[in-house]
């Protein structure tokens, strides 16, 4: 890789393509672009014209770019020439591309936005609005990782473990802006799963399946949360349960066991029961334990407190919490609900306020603030 001559060229490609009505923020992301999808090409199969492969290229990513604005359908179209003959864009690439996004000289959210703009083809204002940014601020940051990933050492990609994790975050992000990041990580995922044979990515995709099949039922139609216990089932979506759950069976039988795994197997269980009372919390518990062995996250053993109380009462699931540090997020409304269950209903609600204060979502501080008043108007009765 020439990375002295991709300095050089740099400049004069952001001018091609300006002169051909591109505004500079949007030819420079498109060169950035062109830059990455040399770095996959160009060691193998060097251009015999290096500056006409990159305005064509550069060009070609600048219309999938102006098209996606007006229709996102139609980010895949592209322009009716082809780069010269010898290197060419390959679907082959989308791998290289996950690994590069995900590249241990970037921030996670970094990485994050760029697998989004990068491989999933979203607009720099369609990831703008999804994290709730201004589309300037996001603009920036994929720029600067774009310049990471063309000026870094590319011995060393990130690991598919890293990509999982960036995929795992994309997930959790929600369904806010006009981008449900939920199902663009979903997609991705398949993506990624039709192009490896990795027990862990069939364990991501099932558990991201698993999850999303119940997001009918998590909201009332004002926003407010609905607890797992109280969803109606009835909106759970059987289709994707049944494929996650298809998923999880395959890779489970390889027995290599992973975190996304045993938190696929998790969700199953949850999944698999018709009513609330029907679920099976003792085979929840050993897969916890399961899951605390491979990362020993304090998350888990939160939750594994909660699913201890489920199983075996109140009183083992506080003093399975009692071993959880104390400033671990929604720890407080987790001590709230199993000493709501126990019965301590004056400790319950000091509780549910205390997470309420504490929360990291509007939606959720208004339901653990719903929790506190109920407790609190049960108490002056």
């Amino acid at each position: 890789m020439d990375e002295p001559l991709l300095r050089e060229l740099t400049p004069v490609v952001i001018g091609v393509l300006c002169r051909r009505g591109a505004d500079f923020a949007t030819a420079e992301d498109a060169v950035q672009e062109a830059l990455v999808q040399a770095v996959l090409t160009w060691p193998d199969r060097p251009p015999a014209d290096p500056l006409g492969w990159l305005v064509t290229v550069a060009w070609r990513k600048f219309l999938d770019t102006h098209r996606a604005e007006s229709s996102r359908r139609e980010r895949e179209i592209r322009v009716s020439t082809e780069p010269p003959p010898g290197p060419a864009e390959s679907t082959d690439d989308t791998l290289g591309l996950f690994f590069l996004c995900a590249h241990p000289s970037l921030t996670p959210a970094s990485a994050v936005a760029l697998t989004l703009r990068a491989v999933g083809g979203l607009t720099t204002r369609q990831i703008a609005r999804a994290y709730l940014v201004p589309e300037a601020t996001m603009a920036q940051r994929i720029s600067r990782a774009k310049r990471t990933v063309t000026t870094a050492r590319f011995d060393r990609p990130g690991d598919l473990t890293t990509v999982l994790r960036v995929l795992y975050l994309v997930f959790n992000e929600g369904y806010t802006g006009d981008v449900d990041l939920a199902a663009e990580a979903i997609r991705l995922t398949r993506q990624l799963a039709s192009m490896t044979d990795d027990e862990e990515t069939a364990g991501l995709l099932a558990l991201m399946l698993l999850h999303h099949a119940r997001r009918g039922a998590r909201t009332l139609r004002d926003g407010t949360l609905v607890p797992l216990a109280e969803q109606d089932r009835s909106l759970w979506d059987t289709s994707l349960i049944a494929e996650g759950i298809a998923i999880l069976r395959n890779a489970l039988a390889r027995d290599r066991l992973g975190e996304y795994q045993a938190q696929a197997a998790i969700a199953a269980l949850h999944a698999d029961a018709q009513r609330a009372e029907e679920t099976d919390w003792a085979q929840i518990v050993e897969w916890y334990d399961e899951l605390l062995t491979l990362t020993g996250s304090p998350v888990v053993r939160l939750n594994r407190a909660v699913a201890v109380g489920e199983a075996d009462g109140p009183a083992a699931g506080l003093a399975a919490l009692a071993s959880v540090e104390s400033g671990l997020p929604r720890r407080a409304a987790a001590s709230a609900y199993l000493h709501e269950k126990a019965g301590d209903l004056a400790t319950a609600a000091r509780l549910y306020a205390e997470a309420a204060d504490a929360a990291p979502t509007l939606a959720e501080r208004h339901h653990l603030t719903r929790q506190a008043a109920r407790l609190g108007q049960a108490l002056r009765r």
